[in-house]
């Protein structure tokens, strides 16, 4: 297994700060993942498009039929010309006639979390999505800020990002060997009082996590 970048509570520097981070999901019908995935590597590295892949999951609980594409850009510029490359595409991530629905939203990371490092860390994938109160997000990241470096060096995170638009929301990716490593070490975390964050939860509106694999092509896996 590859290591993840050590997460201290201290501000990583400029340029990780700057960076900017792309979840887009792929809506296909159940049958054709395989094929609605079959374009993405061509489309992320065209000689036109901006940004690096990181990670490609295809779902396999919560909302089923979805590719969820992970990307990494230098600032907003380089995130916004590519926004405006898919948006002007009559065949965006090169799904074709298999792409029923797609989302694209744009993230920062938090301050103190360095960036993604790809290699293998899974193979199970938990993406977890909370909307926030309004006003929620800097008591949030006081919390994780506390409380993430000692949970990071027991059960690494790829990365825990907020929302550059639309509700107070964050994201954050975990990867795990399996579905019962997640189910023990969340136990323990909890049990211990290593986890959750202080002051965090009481900003969750709602809550919800997709359990999903990386497809053959992805960086993380």
């Amino acid at each position: 297994m590859d290591q993840p970048a050590p997460i201290s509570g201290e501000d990583v520097g400029p340029a990780e700060q700057n960076l900017r981070y792309e979840l887009a999901t792929l809506a296909f019908p159940l049958l054709e993942g395989e094929k609605a995935s079959a374009g993405v590597l061509p489309w992320v590295n065209a000689p036109e498009a901006r940004g690096q892949l990181l990670g490609c999951w295809q779902t396999e609980n919560g909302p089923l039929g979805r590719l969820v594409v992970l990307r990494v850009f230098a600032d907003d510029a380089e995130l916004a010309r590519e926004r405006q490359r898919a948006r002007a595409s009559s065949e965006p991530f090169g799904a074709g006639e298999h792409l029923t629905d797609l989302t694209l939203q744009s993230f920062a990371p938090f301050p103190f979390v360095p960036a993604v490092r790809t290699g293998r860390f899974g193979p199970v994938y938990e993406i977890r999505d909370y909307h926030l109160r309004p006003g929620g997000l800097p008591a949030t990241i006081d919390g994780w800020r506390r409380a993430l470096p000692a949970r990071h060096r027991i059960d690494p995170l790829t990365i825990v990002m907020y929302a550059l638009d639309g509700p107070d929301r964050i994201v954050q990716i975990w990867p795990f060997r399996s579905l019962d490593e997640r189910v023990a070490l969340r136990k323990d975390l909890y049990d211990s009082g290593l986890w959750p964050p202080p002051g965090a939860p009481e900003q969750i509106l709602d809550a919800t996590s997709i359990i999903a694999w990386p497809t053959g092509f992805s960086p993380l896996t």
